[in-house]
């Protein structure tokens, strides 16, 4: 399985879980997934799990509710690089980091 796309004989079958949420190459090549928004500074965005692409360095979110992914958001930013991983402190804070070795922290503008 690529996202919801089969590759390979048996794929699909019952015992599978599908993403929630998948695009096209046209869109990014790799998935670089966050974690789920718990912090205080941005109240408006509690509960939206963020995630980014590897080769576009676009940064989205969602909310999962009801067994589906809503409020999907395609949040304007620059470009922060080759997002690798994201990151979060004690306080539910959330961070991008690049392969460029530079570290975001996603705050209000």
């Amino acid at each position: 399985m690529e996202g919801t796309s089969c590759f390979r004989p048996g794929c699909g079958q019952p015992d599978f879980r599908f993403p929630v949420i998948d695009y096209p190459h046209n869109e990014g090549c790799a998935i670089t997934g966050g974690f789920v928004y718990r912090g205080s500074l941005i109240p408006e965005i509690q509960g939206h799990y963020f995630y980014s692409d590897w080769c576009t360095g676009f940064l989205r979110s969602f909310v999962f509710a009801g067994g589906a992914a809503v409020q999907r958001t395609n949040w304007t930013v620059p470009s922060p690089g080759n997002v690798t991983s994201f990151g979060k402190d004690s306080s539910g804070e959330l961070y991008v980091l690049t392969q460029q070795g530079f570290v975001y922290r996603i705050v209000r503008q």
